[in-house]
Order: structure tokens, then sequence, then C-alpha cells
């Protein structure tokens, strides 16, 4: 039998955990949204299911698939170890970003090496023709 690891290994497996993690989908539902054939996202369903990863219910003539937590907190417990490695990288990013967020509101807008300055997606405004 194959890991839980070996299992969400494989790219098409990935792609249906991240659609269940919205919504139940059906068969015909991952078919269309990631464009893959029945007979393999059926294969897929099947390997998750029996590995955990997803359970399923019958609503009328169609298969509802939605994910189950177990096999995601056995990953989560693994990683757990590894955490103390980038948690304290990830806190002295965020302390950074603080630092350069209050030396921005004090000294104006943040200019690069090239002289432009720095704007977030939300604040640019559209190109006009």
């Amino acid at each position: 039998m194959e890991s839980v690891f070996e299992i969400i290994a494989e790219p098409n497996r990935r792609a249906i955990l991240s659609l269940l993690t919205s919504s139940e989908q059906s068969v015909g539902e991952i078919e269309r949204q990631l464009r893959m054939p029945q007979p393999a996202v059926s294969k897929h369903l099947r390997v998750l299911r029996e590995a955990g990863f997803v359970e399923s219910t019958v609503d009328a003539q169609r298969r509802l698939y939605r994910l189950k937590a177990e096999p995601f907190r056995e990953i989560d417990d693994w990683l757990a170890q590894f955490r103390q490695f980038w948690e304290a990288h990830i806190d002295a990013l965020e302390r950074h970003l603080d630092r350069v967020a209050r030396t921005t509101r004090t000294k104006g807008p943040v200019r690069p090496p090239n002289g432009r300055s720095i704007q977030t997606a939300s604040a640019r405004k559209p190109k006009t023709k």
C-alpha cells in the first residue's frame, strides 16, 4: 500500500484534493474542471478513497466526493517536527516587513534602484488607450 505522501505526490490527485477543499464535487464536475477523462478521475478518486482522503455520498444518481480530515492530520503531525525550521524565518520576515512598513510611513514611498515607485496591484491605475 502506498504511503500518504506517495498518494499526494501525484499531480492529478493533488488537483482533485484542491478542488474538494471548496465543496463537494461529483465525478463529472471534477472531470469538467480539470479537463480529465472520466476514467482517470474515477481511478484517482478510488485511490484517494481507499487511502481515506475522500469519502463519497450518493445524491440521486450521482456520487459526491468530499475531503476527510484524518490523513491530513497524519501529514500535519509529520510536518510538525520541521515547523521550527521555517517558523523562525517567517517570524523574522514578519518583523522585517513591519520595520519596512513603519519606515515607509515616515519617509514616503519606497523607491527601488531604478527610481520608479513601488505600487501594490490595488493601487495601480488601469492604462487607458
